[in-house]
């Protein structure tokens, strides 16, 4: 290769779209969700199919790689190179026509899966296959790895679901490829004569060297090119994974969505019990049927997550989910209940239906979550262990796959390993993630004698080493356990006619690369100093930023509160994805070169709203927010920091000493010319109003109120923004606890949780803080006294936070302590009555409280008191406390407001606002110029109308 500096520049000259070529593209491109890691050259971003074409003449002129990229999920290591990365996914999205006739769409290799189903579900048609990762996986990536997911039971593998497609070959000739390719001159007609020739020298070969099963991924699918399969050329290249030739576009086949559909959940002894009872199933026509086993609940369980589907589950420690369709709801039903009492008589399951839809969507959660879940699988010790893909995706015939499941799970006791097995029952295909020691030497030892015993394992069971996710640097060297070696030189020959100089992926299926090479393990790990405790990591930054495995959950931008800057911006350096890569990197040391004090690193973070939606939203809980902390912490450690951690950071100090001469701060304030100097002066975005500091605070509004002493005793929490900014929602909720039978008292002296220091890295003053605060508290907390906080952010550091930041010991007596106003009326006064309450609500949910919390109980209490409630699925507010404020942030701030929040807010202009979050409740009035009102606030109410 030439020297990358002239090759980076040709590109750009060449390329309309993006080139992107720092430290920050190459860190987070370099890494999957797979064990390896690639740095690349450039990754570029084309605009149009002339921009690909463009890509691979100056690659090719400089004898440069290319690697073709989905959404980065790819768990094989199939999507990473050395060369250029190319990303479709922020300009190549489109879908360019639907045709509900012939029941096709036509659609670029960006296209996010769900959004092609959304448009189809218009005309009653879906896209069949759907990994979980079907909120953010494109169709590019889909027929890259020939990708499948629940419901390829009935409706097939995306190669089946693949009427044609456009590429360019490696030298840049643009081919269409229907169900067979058929062209006398040129390029095209080159390939026609090479393959043709390839089948009809090997017939009896490709005709008999193929196991036929429904989840053969591994290897080329040669046996598509067959006369007796029409030579169907598209379908050759479907799960190709980039080696063979560039997509530009591609015409899918959509199928009907079935009008009604329930679930039919059988429980069994365990999973393999499970996988036995598969081929009673399959005769009634089923759409999908899943299975897993107890250890998957237990992953769940040791990670403190237990969701209300649980219950819904029957008896047992394995499942089968089977879906089953049907013309109307009584008609699916109808069918499902057949099939439910097949099981029963047939299997001896315990056999339970869910046809409400939300149920359904609560029991398919656990399964979806199953990828992220199954990366901690519970040690003997009750400890939670990191476990690694690799073997992920093997496939058995269907009526072997109890046997298969009984003999792996042998084979991993034999191994001393663990791992958590579940996936595609119905079709013989199980995923699973391994405590690998990666790591240690001796634990690549035994991850390559293990993936060799398991590949002779599935081979022995006439299956696939990959039934869904291909072969990548993962697998592709054990391919030849599964195919005779005739059939390994006709993969090669195969790949040969589209690339004859290995531009294309290479090391990716043929002339594979060692499947224990370029782990993402090896190299070096810095010795950075930390701050915080990391308890359920080791105490490391290096294992903590390891938990992002990249499922990527957070690139999905339909739903979630996780990552509000990635929903505005798209792109991958602010997503927690792409931090987490960049802190991985960091601690390495190698792309990312000046540790703590990295400047790609400080702006990657820099866009991170410290929301905490990943906490809960990641399916392996990064926690992005504190390792923000940690790193402005370590970043500005003896050196100037922004002026905004000095106003923003030290607000608690500033309000107390507002609170002295409010009006007079509040007039300063209004003031246009001093309030536009002092937002400079403090870092604070021009567009911002300052929110009014409250004539008199918490504290003294409560001054007079004394404690009866012969009635339960609460203490209430006077944070800083409910003591100095909204004390009327603290004297409300004192009212409402009066009002439900108890003592309300304040600590005897002002406290704080730290928040604002914790939220701009100053965690040396957050911990004094903190430790202040459990001297002020000490008396009640070792009485028993229960403490009811009104603002989420500051109930969370109690709640979470306070474990980084302390010894396990400091705390004592807090955490278990510290209650919603809802959590607490649920628990200590679950028979008290309130007035009914007949209105319809929308609520916007603190990100924190989301995370840390959850609102079920303020759920339960909104519809006791009678409330219609609806929880928006809106995301953060955007202005999550200092950062919102901070100059630089305004437009983002806003952005994420304005993504479901605002519009939501306009549309129902006669329906009661609820926001117990002070950000949400300021950016709410700021945008919309709506009132909303705190939970305790809207109880006071009624109580007050109630007594009139």
């Amino acid at each position: 290769m030439t020297d990358r500096t002239g090759f980076v520049v040709d590109l750009r000259s060449a390329v309309t779209g993006d080139v992107e070529a720092g430290t920050t593209a190459r860190a987070i491109f370099s890494m999957d969700a797979s064990n390896y890691r690639h740095v690349p050259t450039a990754v570029v971003f084309p605009r149009s199919t002339a921009d690909v074409e463009a890509v691979l003449r100056v690659c090719r002129a400089h004898g440069v790689p290319i690697t073709a990229r989905g959404a980065g999920t790819s768990i094989a290591g199939q999507a990473l190179g050395e060369g250029v990365v190319l990303d479709y996914t922020r300009y190549l999205d489109r879908i360019l026509d639907i045709d509900p006739v012939n029941r096709t769409a036509r659609v670029q290799p960006g296209v996010v899966l769900d959004t092609l189903r959304a448009h189809a579900g218009r005309h009653g048609l879906t896209f069949g296959p759907d990994p979980s990762t079907h909120s953010r996986c494109t169709i590019g990536g889909m027929i890259g790895n020939d990708s499948c997911g629940s419901h390829s039971v009935a409706w097939g593998r995306t190669t089946h679901n693949v009427v044609s497609l456009d590429v360019l070959t490696a030298d840049g000739t643009p081919v269409t490829l229907g169900p067979s390719l058929d062209a006398d001159t040129g390029r095209a007609g080159e390939l026609t004569r090479r393959l043709r020739a390839l089948v009809r020298d090997n017939l009896a070969l490709l005709r008999q060297g193929f196991p036929a099963l429904p989840r053969r991924v591994s290897g080329y699918a040669l046996d598509q090119l067959l006369p007796e399969n029409g030579f169907n050329v598209a379908r050759a290249l479907v799960g190709s994974e980039g080696t063979c030739a560039l997509l530009t576009e591609a015409t899918v086949r959509l199928v009907p969505a079935p009008p009604a559909r329930v679930l039919v959940v059988a429980g069994y002894a365990d999973d393999v019990a499970a996988a036995d009872a598969v081929p009673h199933v399959l005769p009634l026509k089923p759409l999908t049927i899943e299975g897993m086993g107890a250890d998957l609940i237990d992953a769940l369980l040791v990670r403190g997550r237990r969701p209300a589907a649980l219950d819904r589950l029957p008896r047992g420690g394995g499942w089968l989910f089977i879906e089953i369709g049907g013309d109307d709801p009584a008609d699916a039903v109808q069918r499902a209940e057949e099939v439910a009492a097949t099981l029963r008589r047939e299997t001896g399951a315990d056999a339970v239906l869910a046809d409400d839809p939300a149920d359904q969507r609560q029991l398919w959660s656990i399964r979806e979550a199953a990828s992220g879940i199954a990366t901690r699988v519970p040690g003997s010790a009750g400890e939670s262990l990191e476990a690694w893909p690799g073997w992920e995706d093997a496939a058995v015939p269907p009526e072997r796959l109890g046997s298969y499941l009984r003999a792996f799970r042998a084979l991993l006791a034999d191994h001393g390993l663990r791992g958590i097995p579940y996936g595609h029952f119905g079709e013989g295909c199980v995923h699973v993630r391994i405590d690998f020691a990666l790591t240690t030497t001796e634990g690549r030892r035994r991850f390559r004698t293990f993936m060799e015993e398991a590949a002779d394992l599935v081979v022995a069971h006439g299956g696939s080493l990959s039934g869904e996710h291909g072969d990548g640097q993962a697998r592709a060297e054990l391919l030849p356990r599964m195919y005779r070696p005739e059939i390994l030189r006709l993969f090669e020959a195969f790949k040969d006619i589209w690339d004859p100089d290995n531009l294309l992926g290479p090391g990716v299926l043929v002339r594979p690369r060692p499947l224990d090479a370029d782990l993402r393990f090896d190299g070096p790990v810095r010795a950075l100093p930390v701050t915080l405790r990391y308890p359920h990591d080791g105490g490391s930054l290096a294992t903590a930023s390891r938990r992002c495995v990249g499922v990527g959950k957070c690139v999905d931008t339909s739903s979630g509160v996780m990552c509000p800057s990635y929903m505005v911006t798209r792109k991958e350096e602010h997503s927690t994805r792409g931090r987490a890569r960049l802190l991985s990197e960091m601690m390495r040391g190698e792309t990312v070169t000046d540790g703590w004090r990295s400047t790609e690193v400080r702006d990657a973070l820099d866009l991170c709203l410290a929301c905490k939606g990943c906490l809960s939203d990641c399916p392996v809980n990064v926690d992005m927010a504190s390792y923000k902390a940690e790193f402005l912490h370590q970043h500005y450690a003896r050196r100037v920091r922004p002026v905004s951690h000095y106003s923003l950071g030290f607000l608690p100090l500033w309000s107390r000493l507002a609170s002295v001469m409010p009006h007079a701060v509040n007039a300063v304030l209004a003031s246009r010319l001093p309030a536009k100097v002092l937002k400079r002066l403090g870092g604070i975005a021009p567009q911002r109003s300052v929110p009014e500091f409250a004539p008199t605070t918490l504290r003294k509004a409560l001054r007079g109120h004394r404690a009866r002493g012969d009635r339960p005793r609460v203490v209430l929490w006077p944070d800083t923004f409910t003591n100095h900014f909204s004390p009327e929602i603290g004297t409300a909720a004192a009212r409402v606890l009066d009002y439900a039978g108890f003592d309300v008292v304040l600590p005897r002296s002002p406290v704080c949780c730290g928040l604002t220091w914790v939220s701009t890295g100053q965690l040396g003053i957050a911990r004094r803080v903190l430790r202040r605060t459990l001297r002020v508290l000490r008396p009640e907390l070792d009485a028993g006294t229960p403490i009811v906080g009104l603002e989420p952010s500051c109930l969370s550091v109690l709640r979470h936070d306070i474990h980084d930041l302390l010894e396990p010991a400091e705390p004592r007596g807090l955490p278990e302590s510290a209650f919603t106003l809802a959590e607490f009326l649920e628990k200590h006064a679950p028979d008290v009555e309130f007035p009914a309450v007949d209105r319809e609500a929308m609520t916007q949910q603190h990100c924190h409280q989301h995370a840390v919390i959850g609102n079920a109980a303020e759920e339960r209490l909104l519809r006791k008191v009678g409330v219609a409630n609806r929880t928006l699925d809106s995301g953060c507010c955007g202005l999550a406390g200092n950062f919102g404020m901070e100059r630089g942030h305004y437009e983002v701030s806003v952005a994420a407001a304005e993504r479901v929040l605002v519009p939501e807010i306009e549309a129902h202009p006669d329906t009661m606002v609820l926001a117990d979050g002070f950000s949400c409740r300021t950016q709410i009035a700021d945008l919309t110029g709506r009132r909303a009102l705190h939970l305790a606030q809207l109880l006071d109410d009624a109580i007050t109308e109630s007594s009139r």
